[in-house]
């Protein structure tokens, strides 16, 4: 590979809006374990992005970061508008809020049936019982789960769990989707599903992150990637090449 990073954001217009801008991030956790080191991005409004890197090149301290569970040693952080640098505690619910989040084990509350589920991510931002029961249904029939709302988590197939998982990360209409590893414990067949369904839900203008360690998926779907290794950005390109 080039020493020289070739920059996807710099092809993009200036009149972009960056939803995410790092600039001369650094973290190090108090084991002294350095897991990013002086990285600098920006990913627009409407961008579809793939972050790959082997274990342990900073990913997972990436994502944390931009959802504020962790806080940078240096630099800034601005995610959806909100500078999250010095960012009071009180003020983390309503950055989340323009987020959603779609983990890779799911986490489905399995007391519930699929339709509350989703509904539990709108009763959270105190939505009304009437918009939520339309939002709920909707976002379920956009992931293909509309006839099984009332099964149970444990009724479905992991891939349906999945689903379910994008239905409640989609019902508050957030305009970022963080998706970490969300093909980590589903099939192939089911993996390339997902991706589309983020692909179709980007194309509306929603700007999607996801964490992947299936190159073959970076490929087919030709999105930007961003590499990281050792906590650095090694390789910023325009489509799946980078893999």
């Amino acid at each position: 590979m080039s020493d020289e990073i070739l920059t996807a954001s710099e092809v993009s217009s200036a009149s972009e809006t960056p939803v995410i801008e790092f600039s001369g991030v650094s973290k190090t956790y108090p084991t002294g374990t350095h897991a990013l080191n002086d990285v600098n991005i920006k990913i627009n409004s409407g961008e579809f992005v793939f972050i790959v890197g082997s274990s342990g090149a900073g990913k997972s301290t990436f994502m944390k970061l931009i959802m504020r569970e962790e806080k940078a040693n240096t630099g800034t952080i601005k995610v959806n508008g909100f500078d999250l640098t010095n960012m009071p505690r009180k003020m983390v619910p309503k950055l989340r809020r323009t987020m959603g989040i779609v983990f890779q084990d799911f986490r489905l509350i399995p007391t519930m049936n699929v339709f509350d589920n989703v509904a539990f991510a709108m009763h959270v931002v105190g939505a009304t019982g009437r918009v939520i029961r339309r939002e709920a249904s909707k976002a379920l029939s956009k992931v293909g789960l509309g006839n099984k709302a009332r099964f149970m988590p444990m009724q479905l197939s992991g891939g349906e769990q999945q689903r379910v998982g994008l239905a409640r990360a989609l019902v508050n209409s957030p305009s970022l989707i963080i998706a970490d590893e969300p093909t980590g414990n589903v099939d192939p067949n089911m993996s390339y599903e997902i991706v589309s369904l983020l692909t179709e839900i980007n194309k509306k203008g929603t700007t999607i992150l996801m964490v992947t360690h299936d190159h073959n998926l970076v490929r087919d779907f030709n999105h930007r990637v961003i590499m990281l290794d050792s906590g650095k950005i090694v390789a910023d390109t325009a489509g799946g090449d980078a893999v």
